[in-house]
């Protein structure tokens, strides 16, 4: 039976609607309850199955790092850089000690004590070490919307950007995990009727909706990675909101692009949502018109039904709203071009290496990635619940990102991705 087989049930009670059913399996680094030492684990249903007790139990080996131990470390690094081949296998040994068939784990009680931990009680991690952050642009409705908003819709679109993945190298030491709390930013900004730069909190605090791109195996310094095989190089996707500071960013990114607009924090969802679970949802991309140089092309290359969404929920006990949906079938550039892209001058990639798609929208109102975008830079304010409204974040919004896959009878979820806006140091 294939591994992403509706039909494939666990002996565990996993609803249709779940986020984890047993054709998802994604991966994390958790810790069974706060302050105890992280290890790899899997999300199934309700529960979290810890990796480090079946390899323990000599249950689960990973092909090829039998020694020192794969699945008792804090990060996903060693088993990320084991291949495809090894992926492909772990996940199978795991989907066949989940089966409703399968006796091993189903009918041992005490190993199911150890192994099983209820997810809502554990602590989730950063998935792995990572090394380096690159932004990519690849969204082509975000593009748009954002020369509009600064350049009119004669040059709504640079004229580079159907020639070339866009991107810029971020940094990695503020990249956070799902429920961390984000600081409102302070930076130099201008005023349009001012005749020279302030400094203080952001005024214009955002959000973008994008999907990561984890590395897994690299390449070596100098060797680029062929568009064909940049798949086998990617060990799976989680959410990703890059929070942006749009005044700051406006005023500093001329020439060199964005700085402390951007670099003050990133999520990411804690579980990683692999390939191989996503391959009954791979679809076709837009049309690439003119066609990509020979290094962009190849046989394969596709993007992925997932569908995404935007939630914002005001500080205090009010109710929230569902701001925007979108679908990451609207990307321009498929994820592998953005991996041959990064590598053709002979860069070197790293297990751990994050690659943001950038933001995610699509070409309607409401399916827009971003409130710049949402709310026009002011000109159109989202509605909320409460009766207020957001041109841009305020101090104490929470944000959730959530994205999933609907097959038959199951679910890939990649669970939420959220964050609560702190007041910037000394005040807003």
């Amino acid at each position: 039976m294939s591994m992403n087989s509706p039909a494939l049930r666990s002996f565990l009670d996993v609803p249709p609607d779940a986020d984890f059913p047993i054709q998802n399996l994604p991966y994390g680094v958790f810790s069974p309850r706060a302050g105890e030492p992280a290890r790899v684990g899997v999300a199934i249903g309700d529960h979290v199955l810890d990796l480090s007790v079946l390899e323990a139990a000599g249950l689960l080996v990973c092909p090829g790092r039998e020694a020192p131990a794969v699945f008792a470390q804090p990060a996903l690094n060693v088993f990320m850089a084991a291949g495809p081949a090894a992926w492909r296998a772990v996940r199978a040994r795991l989907i066949e000690l989940l089966s409703a068939d399968t006796p091993t784990l189903r009918d041992d009680a005490a190993l199911r004590s150890r192994a099983l931990v209820p997810r809502a009680q554990v602590q989730m991690h950063l998935p792995c070490v990572i090394g380096d952050y690159t932004d990519f642009y690849a969204g082509i409705h975000h593009a748009m919307n954002v020369g509009r908003i600064f350049r009119g819709p004669d040059a709504a679109l640079m004229p580079n950007y159907r020639w070339i993945p866009i991107g810029y190298h971020g940094r990695s030491s503020s990249i956070v995990v799902s429920g961390t709390e984000v600081r409102r930013p302070c930076g130099q900004y201008k005023l349009p009727d001012e005749p020279a730069p302030r400094f203080g909190a952001t005024r214009e605090l955002d959000i973008e909706l994008e999907l990561g791109v984890l590395v897994g195996v690299g390449n070596t310094l100098g060797e680029p990675i062929a568009v064909e095989r940049a798949a086998e190089h990617i060990f799976g996707l989680v959410l990703l909101n890059d929070w942006s500071a749009r005044d700051i960013q406006q005023w500093e990114y001329q020439p060199l692009g964005p700085f402390l607009g951007k670099n003050f924090a990133t999520t990411i969802s804690p579980w990683v949502v692999t390939l191989d679970a996503l391959e009954p949802f791979r679809c076709s991309l837009p049309t690439q018109e003119p066609p990509p140089l020979e290094y962009l092309k190849g046989p394969g290359l596709c993007g992925y039904d997932i569908a995404l969404e935007v939630e914002l929920t005001p500080a205090g006990d009010k109710p929230g709203a569902v701001i925007a949906r979108t679908s990451a079938r609207e990307l321009y550039w498929s994820l592998a071009q953005l991996v041959a892209h990064h590598t053709v001058n002979g860069c070197n990639l790293r297990p751990g290496d994050l690659l943001g798609t950038g933001t995610i929208s699509g070409a309607a109102p409401g399916s827009y990635g971003s409130l710049l975008e949402l709310a026009q830079r002011g000109k159109t304010p989202v509605a909320l619940p409460d009766g207020s409204q957001r041109t841009f974040l305020r101090d104490g919004d929470v944000v959730t990102l959530r994205g999933w896959s609907q097959g038959a009878d199951y679910r890939v979820s990649f669970g939420e991705c959220r964050g609560r806006v702190l007041p910037a140091r000394g005040g807003s």
